[in-house]
């Protein structure tokens, strides 16, 4: 019986120290495979040329920013506009248009903005509150619109980059044969794979940021469908309010 219980520690043991060793060998594995892939990324960045490949990673580093920052903003910008709609209704019929200015102003969002213009002129007519809320309401989606074109032009002039890269570099490369005289595959193969690299890198770049770019445009046209319904909501109460 102690035989068999010595035996059987000793085989757990093994058993603990061969899972130890496999976990430190496949962590090792993805390690080099981790290093591997950043060092062959930046290799081949640096083949591509710091001319143009320096300008495609401007590109994507701009175009980041600019999409977090719209991202954030657009994030922030979003609020419950059913529960502030109900809120503005009770208080008009609690306290008054001064109760729903009230409101507006503890709500942050485009819609409380627009809400509290429509409220403020609404001594002026229901008319004039309706302009008021109809031009705030232009003013509001050009903010939340503020830099989107930049981020388009950088998804444009990536690949453009890359492509301009690829093509002075195959004239590079028909220079060095006329110069040779000679049509050799090794002589220009690795004139062709710089020429491409640089391709490559604007069509990742531009792909990258039309992710954000689609998020963001649809992010933006919800909030613009939201400020519209949230509008003619605001004018209904009002005139419901004045009779």
């Amino acid at each position: 019986m102690k035989k068999i219980s010595v035996s059987l520690a000793t085989a757990g043991m093994f058993i603990l120290g061969t899972g130890t060793a496999s976990a430190a060998l496949l962590q090792e594995e993805g390690a080099e495979t981790s290093k591997a892939f950043t060092q062959v990324l930046k290799e081949q960045f640096i083949q591509g040329g710091p001319a143009f490949m320096g300008i495609v990673l401007l590109c994507l580093i701009l175009g980041l920013a600019v999409a977090i920052e719209r991202i954030i903003y657009l994030n922030l910008a979003s609020t419950n506009s059913s529960k502030l709609k109900q809120q503005v209704e009770d208080a008009l019929a609690s306290g008054g248009v001064e109760a729903a200015k009230e409101v507006c102003r503890n709500t942050k969002g485009p819609v409380a903005s627009i809400f509290y213009q429509g409220l403020d002129r609404v001594g002026e007519g229901l008319e004039s509150a309706e302009k008021a809320v109809v031009s705030y309401g232009g003013v509001q989606m050009g903010q939340l619109e503020k830099n989107v074109s930049w981020l388009s032009l950088f998804i444009a002039i990536a690949p453009m980059l890359g492509f301009m890269g690829t093509v002075i570099g195959m004239i590079q490369a028909f220079q060095k044969i006329a110069a040779v005289g000679n049509l050799s595959a090794s002589l220009i193969a690795g004139d062709i794979q710089v020429a491409l690299l640089t391709t490559v890198f604007g069509l990742i770049t531009a792909i990258i940021l039309q992710i954000f770019y689609n998020y963001i445009i649809a992010k933006i046209d919800g909030i613009v469908n939201d400020m519209e319904d949230s509008s003619i909501s605001l004018i209904d109460m009002l005139a419901a309010h004045k009779k």
